[in-house]
């Protein structure tokens, strides 16, 4: 496809982009500011045929997209790309920026279930009230993981628990065999889940992962089970988690809910043995760098006429 006019959400972003880019590889496009915060002077939506989504705070953005009549390209800042899953049933591809926040999720995946585990949250609770209360907590060492999801992060996550002597189990959505060994089916998770000690949740949201842990999922868990969720809030029935977690028989550790933000008079705020960050997994210090890297990537692509990396298949 021949693409010419890339819209960026901000100057500072697309400045950032052009200073990775010799002129000569991106002569052939011309790099505009478009979103619903900063616009390019004397920019025609009409020219506009790529559009480089904000990474927080997408929605206005989004809702801009159908004023845009020869939009072709959407490129995303995230790996996950629900928000804008129906383009390309309307011939709009959309561009992940898959392998950006790899490392920084799978850290916080690792993070979330040491500190659940060994009360770091109830250390900083106690540590509030100067309150001095030792305990004897689970170690990761010895547990039984399961992690749903096989794919970068997925590995990533995996990569990171294995010098922790777990015993780690691997599912998604068939089973199969990889160079990583077996992965088992979603199908088999009734046989599997009473013997998980932790779960940690990757996968991405699709009609088949939306609600996949529901009552009956969390019921078969055996108590004291901690869930952690780096995916995507709506892979969880949060009714049905905040039923679990209000008797104390089990644990999480959230770092995305449904809904999100969390309002404050939600009642996951005060269920026991929840701990929750405000969906911060892939944003580190190391997120710019590496945003700024694909994204000139990209433009160096459009530019010469090649496809786009990270394209959805629909």
């Amino acid at each position: 496809m021949s693409l010419t006019t890339i819209a960026f959400p901000n100057s500072e972003l697309r400045d950032r982009v052009i200073a990775q880019i010799p002129a000569h590889q991106r002569a052939n496009v011309d790099l505009v500011v478009l979103s619903d915060a900063e616009r390019s002077a004397k920019l025609s939506r009409d020219d506009v045929d790529v559009v480089v989504l904000p990474y927080l705070g997408s929605g206005p953005t989004i809702e801009m997209l159908d004023e845009l009549p020869n939009l072709r390209l959407v490129i995303t800042q995230t790996t996950g790309y629900d928000p804008v899953a129906h383009l390309p049933e309307r011939g709009i591809e959309v561009a992940t920026a898959s392998g950006v926040h790899t490392g920084g999720t799978a850290e916080l995946a690792l993070a979330l279930t040491l500190a659940s585990l060994r009360g770091i949250d109830d250390a900083v609770r106690s540590q509030v009230s100067r309150s001095w209360a030792h305990e004897r907590y689970r170690s990761l060492q010895d547990r039984r993981v399961m992690v749903i999801g096989v794919g970068e992060i997925g590995a990533a996550i995996a990569d990171r628990f294995a010098p922790f002597e777990v015993d780690l189990t691997r599912v998604a959505s068939s089973a199969r065999d990889d160079d990583r060994g077996h992965v088992h089916g979603v199908d088999e998770l009734p046989q599997l889940l009473p013997h998980t000690e932790v779960v940690v949740l990757i996968t991405p949201l699709t009609e088949g992962t939306h609600h996949l842990v529901d009552a009956e999922f969390l019921g078969l868990l055996p108590d004291n089970a901690l869930i952690v969720n780096v995916a995507r809030g709506k892979v969880v029935d949060t009714e049905a988690l905040v039923a679990e977690l209000s008797t104390g028989r089990l644990h999480a550790a959230l770092d995305v809910t449904d809904p999100e933000p969390l309002p404050r008079n939600h009642p996951l705020w005060g269920t026991p043995n929840t701990l929750i960050t405000p969906h911060v997994g892939g944003d580190t210090s190391a997120f710019e760098p590496r945003v700024v890297k694909i994204l000139a990537d990209q433009v160096r692509r459009i530019n010469d006429g090649e496809q786009p990396i990270n394209l959805v298949r629909a």
